[in-house]
């Protein structure tokens, strides 16, 4: 059974949810110019890439290559760039950094313990990421509140230092990111299909069993408080309010 058949369920105000996505984007898009999305790939990420091209607005995309991605995964790049006629910016981390904690630690040392793992996820992700966003005026994730108990009150619009963090998303189901990919005819992971819902890094991501969590299948031998890799924790950030929420206040 494919990922669309088992999870093509949308809510009933789907449509609603689609029009101010949209509209948030463009809001965003006119009072900070210079914005870019940061892509993992997934289902979510690759709907955000079809809602910035219904909202017509000139945002590039981004992917952090950790160069531990599955082949699933580096495969949706190309089918991207045919799609929408754009260049996704690839950015690895620095060979230097990953030669020497190697070295130095091993290629499982994320299974030893906690700090390894997120030494691992800083070199292969979070300073790339600081290359990916530099000059940028805010970026534009895939983040959903029914992911994870972590970003339950995630904001559509966060002040981060020096930018804005806008999740069009965060409001939407599973049921409709699928119902979404399927009315679009979305290309997706094949890794969706084999029931891998969270998908990260090769040795960091499994598939999940009927009843388990979303992100079960995320650095499973953690405890669920320290289910996040660097990306998504701003403790200093702030929501904001768009003038959406103003509009409808």
């Amino acid at each position: 059974m494919t990922a669309i058949a088992l999870y093509n369920r949308p809510s009933p105000d789907f449509a609603a949810k689609v029009a101010r996505s949209i509209a948030l984007l463009r809001e965003t898009a006119t009072s900070h110019p210079r914005l870019t999305q940061a892509s993992s790939l997934g289902a979510e990420d690759m709907v955000v890439t079809h809602l910035m091209h219904l909202a017509g607005i000139e945002a590039s995309v981004f992917v952090l290559e950790t160069g531990k991605l599955h082949a699933e995964t580096l495969a949706l790049i190309p089918k991207i760039e045919q799609r929408y006629g754009i260049s996704v910016q690839v950015f690895r981390p620095r060979q230097e950094s990953v030669i020497h904690f190697v070295r130095k630690n091993g290629e499982e040392a994320m299974y030893r313990s906690i700090e390894l793992r997120k030494a691992c996820c800083d070199i292969r992700k979070m300073e790339p990421l600081s290359r990916a966003l530099a000059g940028q005026d805010g970026w534009i994730t895939g983040l959903r509140r029914e992911q994870s108990n972590a970003r339950a009150e995630v904001g559509e619009i966060v002040q981060e230092p020096g930018r804005i963090k806008v999740s069009p998303i965060v409001e939407w189901s599973w049921g409709d990111v699928w119902h979404f990919i399927a009315e679009h005819q979305l290309d997706y992971n094949a890794l969706h299909d084999q029931f891998f819902p969270s998908i990260g890094c090769a040795p960091c991501t499994r598939a999940i069993s009927v009843g388990e969590d979303f992100r079960a299948g995320r650095w499973w031998w953690e405890q669920e408080s320290a289910k996040e890799c660097g990306l998504h924790v701003q403790p200093a950030a702030e929501p904001l309010a768009s003038s959406l929420d103003r509009t409808h206040a």
